[in-house]
């Protein structure tokens, strides 16, 4: 298992910069092209990748939650980001400077 993959951090990390990316694909990219090149099938595919994406980003945010034991705000913050173009990308990186306790 890829190292980035084996802790509730690396997951969430991994999880919010693809559905960072998802997202600004789909609103920069694929619904542009819906519109101005009258094409729906870029959304009807990013649509619901990003979909997947943002359920995994929120079930990796509890995962985290409860291994962390945020606080109700913290977790407001994280999944209100999620909806924030760019923001999953700063709380990716704000990540990188949490620690897992060692028994996980």
């Amino acid at each position: 298992m890829p190292a980035v993959l084996s802790t509730v951090i690396g997951r969430l990390r991994l999880f919010s910069l693809l559905e960072a990316v998802s997202f600004l694909v789909l609103i920069f990219i694929a619904v542009p092209i819906k519109y101005a090149g009258d094409n729906p099938n870029p959304v009807h595919v990013m649509g619901p990748v990003h979909g997947v994406l943002f359920i995994f980003y929120v079930l990796s945010t509890f995962q985290v939650r409860t291994a962390l034991s945020w606080p109700n705000g913290v977790t407001a913050k994280v999944l209100v980001a999620a909806v924030i173009p760019f923001a999953p990308f700063f709380v990716e990186r704000w990540l990188r400077t949490q620690q897992v306790p060692a028994a996980r």
